[in-house]
């Protein structure tokens, strides 16, 4: 069967039962002794299971979390003092293509929150595109909204995990390794009345060989041998009105990293970049530096949002200790590989664990690591948004978990779609404002210029 497992049916079929019921962090946790990223286990993963009066299929209850979002609209939770946005808001202002590339941890591999920041930006800027797309899912709900997807016969191997230490772990973390009867079949459901589709994989010695079709018409054959290891692209136009895209291993071996569809014309694409379980030393010490920069040379991001935070945060030697050194490391490898272009550090959201007394409330560390993480973006010179103060601040899991309807789940810390599509909207929100303040300085340096001009 062709069509891939759409994200809201995953989220409803597939759940993790002691995962979801385990109000606490699981035992394993505690057993963190270094900064290693396979020392540092996930805490809880999706998928969660829909509740009654989901706001998915619940229209009322739509309507009236509507409701609460706007009488709930937050204050101003981004902080850019380095206007480091400033580049992302010229492109908007400028037209043409967007890039964002979105960093986070499992709400971000079902594209949860990212999803609804995406809809939102593409209504009003433009869309350019689906963006970048695994070749095969490393875990059961791993999605991208707009993109049906289903392959066969790859081995995924997964940054911070992975079996291969060279660190060239693409763009999106993940490498799919495959060889003759490994296929990979993408099906977008907004289609494109052209576009191209370009095909990320390791160049490498004994590299094998795929094809790409659009529509059953094949679009080209690439091969992947090389003479050293070194990031490939393939792009191919296709179609107008192609929606259905195959890729084939024709010879030997291949490691991919994924596929990315964009629309002829202006507008946003948005990539939701997540790693199960990930941890800020993901980026700072997991990636090869040499390879993830060339990587982010090739996409060229106008805007890149680093989102960690929520695994680190039962783990107070690392949150004290050098938990900063971490991220102002990857912001470091982030301007020396894309100089001017900005960066976003969006905190983690709120995460909750029950009391003795039954109460649900913010577990201890997570409000230190917040403020840690504000003052390593004003050092570096990035920007901050607040996602845990937006939400409501301290006690919110516990609120949103007695919230009808229900906007997280029972570990209180990964939200159901209704509770990420608030989240997504505080992020656009926060976005949408900055970039209206943007033209307010761009017209006020403007008329500065023309009164001096006619003095």
């Amino acid at each position: 069967m062709r069509s891939g497992i759409p994200i809201k049916t995953a989220l409803t079929m597939l759940t993790f039962g002691a995962l979801i019921l385990m109000p606490q962090v699981a035992p394993s946790l505690k057993n963190y002794t270094s900064l290693d990223p396979h020392n540092i286990p996930s805490v809880l993963d999706f998928p969660l299971p829909k509740t009654q009066g989901d706001p998915e299929t619940d229209p009322v209850a739509m309507a009236e979390l509507r409701a609460k979002r706007l009488q709930a609209t937050a204050p101003k939770n981004l902080v850019d003092s380095a206007h480091s946005l400033d580049h992302f808001y010229e492109s908007l202002l400028r037209g043409g293509t967007t890039q964002i590339v979105h960093y986070g941890d499992s709400p971000t591999t079902a594209d949860l929150i990212t999803a609804d920041a995406r809809a939102m930006l593409q209504k009003e800027f433009g869309d350019g595109g689906t963006g970048f797309v695994l070749i095969s899912r490393p875990w059961a709900w791993y999605g991208h909204r707009g993109v049906e997807m289903n392959a066969s016969n790859w081995k995924n191997d997964i940054a911070g995990i992975a079996l291969f230490r060279d660190g060239m772990h693409g763009l999106g973390g993940v490498s799919s390794v495959g060889g003759l009867g490994a296929t990979a079949h993408w099906r977008l459901t907004r289609g494109a009345s052209r576009g191209t589709v370009e095909i990320a994989y390791l160049a490498q010695p004994n590299g094998g060989a795929f094809s790409v079709e659009a529509e059953d018409q094949p679009l080209g054959e690439v091969e992947t041998t090389a003479e050293a290891s070194a990031p490939g692209y393939a792009r191919f136009e296709f179609p107008a009105g192609s929606t259905r895209f195959t890729l084939r291993v024709t010879r030997g071996m291949v490691r991919l990293y994924g596929a990315e569809f964009l629309k002829v014309g202006p507008g946003v694409v948005y990539n939701s970049l997540g790693i199960n379980g990930a941890n800020v030393t993901l980026l700072s010490r997991a990636f090869n530096g040499r390879h993830w920069a060339a990587e982010l040379n090739h996409y060229k991001p106008d805007l890149v949002i680093v989102n960690y935070g929520t695994n680190e945060s039962g783990f107070a030697q690392f949150v004290n200790g050098t938990w900063a050194a971490e991220m102002k490391e990857v912001v470091r490898r982030v301007h020396a590989a894309l100089p001017g272009t900005s960066v976003l550090l969006m905190s983690p959201m709120d995460r909750g664990e029950r009391q003795a007394n039954g109460e649900i409330e913010t577990i201890a560390l997570l409000p230190r690591l917040v403020s840690i993480e504000s003052g390593v973006a004003n050092e570096t010179g990035a920007a901050f948004f607040n996602t845990f103060q937006a939400m409501g601040g301290e006690g919110t899991m516990g609120r949103w978990y007695s919230a009808e309807p229900r906007l997280v789940g029972a570990d209180f810390i990964h939200p159901m779609p209704a509770g990420a599509k608030i989240v997504g909207e505080l992020l656009y929100n926060a976005l949408r404002d900055g970039y209206n303040q943007y033209k307010l300085r761009q017209l006020k340096d403007t008329a500065g210029v023309q009164a001096r001009e006619n003095q």
